[in-house]
């Protein structure tokens, strides 16, 4: 069998499905023709091969690439200043209140140009990369308005451009009502159904949908409308449930067949039955938890016990999560939310890939797409339990 590159002499993580937590393999082989992996697994089981390229990995470990499932990694601006209110003693939600949180970043969006967001935008997708990531999802919703919106999802696909990684876009139009519609939300979620969602997607700019369903946000009627509007399109959806308050969102999300619910630290039981019985992915956001210092953690025990899969990300944006590292997340979820170090990896890759509703890439097997992370670890658990350091040796997308 023809490949165009083969790695030998590795360890595995494939996560594929029946193999165990991880999927370990200790003397594995994967070979790639025209950026698709055409087998991964032990040395011993491989077909005859004839590459044009033999990578040694020197017994190093060799996982899918990282997928960040949730970010908003293209914004102008930041909000240090508000960094520095939260340490004196306000809240995420005072701040909101008060004129500031997403609303000021959608001030510093708005007055920024294109090629000014995907500039700023470059240094975080480089930190992220530079920690495995090959497919990284970016959320507009800083814009609030039509062409601001547009303007950000316009970014986010120019970042595809500059880099050797997958960019997914997901309009997030729902995020925060802005200060021209102060006290007339219905009337902007009716500019988003109407106007806002239909342009992104004539545009093809969206791959997904998101809304902010909370208190200081938008309602479960009012996402409704905004889902129903994506359903019509055929894009499918996801949704900010119960990060501050248990508004049931969890459950609206389900009921749409929602690729993911986000957050989540205020889920109750129905609303992860309801996820589990839609294929809901469950993604949570460690970032988030400790830098608005939290302190309600999310219901891991209840996701376990519905077998709600799992994802985690960096929820990268100015105002509460302004982290581009994975592998800190990695960490921060296994020792504030005690997930395991095979639910810590597999919710960087495998389930990152499912909450993307991407079927193509977060493990190791044939007819996948050949991204992949090389690491110089000698296990698993060195991915999470390390903080500030990273064992990165290789970063293969579509082995670019």
């Amino acid at each position: 069998m023809r490949c165009d590159r083969l790695w030998r002499n590795a360890r595995l993580m494939t996560l594929a499905s029946g193999d165990g937590p991880l999927g370990e393999i200790d003397d594995g082989l994967i070979a790639a023709r025209d950026g698709v992996i055409l087998y991964a697994g032990p040395a011993r089981d491989a077909p005859v091969l004839d590459p044009k390229e033999i990578i040694d990995c020197q017994g190093r470990w060799i996982s899918p690439g990282l997928i960040d499932c949730h970010t908003h990694l293209v914004y102008g601006g930041d909000r240090a200043d508000e960094f520095q209110r939260r340490l004196a003693g306000a809240t995420y939600e005072e701040i909101a209140r008060a004129g500031g949180g997403i609303v000021s970043t959608m001030r510093a969006t708005r007055e920024a140009g294109r090629e000014a967001l995907t500039e700023s935008a470059l240094p975080r997708l480089d930190a992220l990369i530079a920690e495995g990531v090959t497919t990284v999802e970016i959320k507009s919703g800083y814009g609030l308005s039509v062409q601001d919106e547009i303007k950000m999802l316009q970014a986010a696909r120019d970042l595809a451009e500059r880099r050797q990684a997958a960019i997914v876009t997901t309009f997030l139009g729902a995020h925060a009502l802005p200060p021209e519609f102060k006290g007339h939300a219905d009337a902007y979620v009716a500019l988003i159904c109407d106007e806002m969602l239909p342009a992104a997607a004539e545009a093809g700019l969206a791959d997904a949908v998101d809304g902010f369903c909370e208190t200081i946000a938008f309602s479960p009627e009012q996402i409704r409308r905004v889902f129903e509007s994506a359903k019509k399109l055929g894009l499918p959806v996801k949704l900010h449930a119960e990060q501050l308050s248990n508004q049931h969102g969890a459950a609206l999300a389900a009921e749409f067949g929602a690729l993911s619910a986000d957050h989540l630290e205020h889920l109750d039981e129905d609303g992860a039955a309801a996820m589990a019985r839609a294929g809901t992915v469950a993604v949570l956001l460690p970032g988030a938890f400790y830098f608005t210092r939290e302190t309600k953690l999310p219901p891991i025990e209840a996701l376990r016990r519905h077998r709600v899969p799992m994802a985690l990300a960096t929820d990268c944006n100015p105002g509460s999560s302004p982290l581009t590292s994975p592998l800190l997340a990695m960490n921060m979820a296994a020792t504030l939310f005690r997930l395991t170090v095979p639910e810590c990896i597999a919710g960087f890759t495998r389930e990152a890939a499912r909450a993307l509703g991407l079927d193509t890439i977060g493990t190791l097997e044939a007819g996948k797409f050949c991204d992949l992370a090389i690491w110089d670890i000698e296990r698993p658990a060195e991915l999470v339990y390390r903080m500030g350091f990273n064992p990165l040796h290789a970063r293969y997308w579509r082995f670019s």
